[in-house]
């Protein structure tokens, strides 16, 4: 912490703050955080106007930064902001900008904080407008929309999903992880999901003309002469 002369109110500190986030609890707490980014990051790809950050600190006040009391987020996005890497986001250096979305992956140790004193922070202070919390391994799955400055839960869809306004996607659980559903109702996959797709797409094209080739030559005719 930098003084300026001998009073105890800090400086404004760096932009370039680390993260003071701990380790994931578990491989399925760290593989949930990876699927969630790689698929958004895949599906906006050509979108330069978000962030998008995973167990990563949010520096808010610098009252914060003395008393070193952070509040870090399991996975987050801000909309309306310039996308590039960040070592952490602090609200002061961003324009006043606060998460619009923020995921937290339950946990023992941190479900009691996640479902309250981090809920009401969300709502009272960063006044975030979608709040969602899931548990990779009972499954319990929640969301909560800011409504007149009180967080209402988000209704459940008939196949278990909620709908996330600022994402403009749909959220849930396949396979006991939580994934993205685009508004058609299509899941947001993986590069290797895609990459996957695309080859079975293209295998399924070749052999439909395999086919329309076997049919013109049985009928007598070469393709060449049409």
């Amino acid at each position: 912490m930098v003084l300026s002369g001998q009073s105890d109110t800090p400086t404004i500190p760096p932009c370039d703050l680390w993260s003071e986030e701990p380790q994931l609890e578990s491989d399925r707490h760290l593989k949930q955080l990876i699927l969630l980014l790689i698929c958004l990051e895949r599906l906006w790809q050509n979108r330069n106007d978000f962030h998008v950050g995973a167990n990563q600190s949010i520096y808010f006040s610098l009252r914060q930064i003395r008393s070193q009391d952070f509040r870090g987020t399991d996975f987050y996005v801000v909309l309306n902001t310039e996308r590039r890497e960040r070592k952490s986001w602090a609200v002061w250096e961003e324009d006043g900008k606060y998460p619009n979305f923020i995921l937290e992956i339950l946990s023992d140790t941190t479900a009691k904080n996640d479902r309250g004193l981090k809920k009401q922070l969300y709502q009272d202070v960063f006044r975030t407008p979608e709040y969602f919390w899931f548990d990779p391994y009972s499954l319990e799955f929640a969301g909560f929309k800011l409504n007149y400055g009180t967080y209402e839960e988000i209704p459940l869809q008939e196949q278990g999903w909620r709908w996330s306004e600022e994402l403009q996607l749909f959220l849930g659980i396949v396979g006991e992880q939580l994934r993205f559903f685009t508004p058609e109702r299509e899941l947001v996959p993986t590069p290797q999901e895609a990459e996957t797709q695309q080859r079975q797409r293209a295998e399924q094209a070749q052999a439909h003309a395999e086919r329309l080739l076997r049919q013109l030559r049985e009928l007598g005719v070469e393709p060449e002469d049409l």
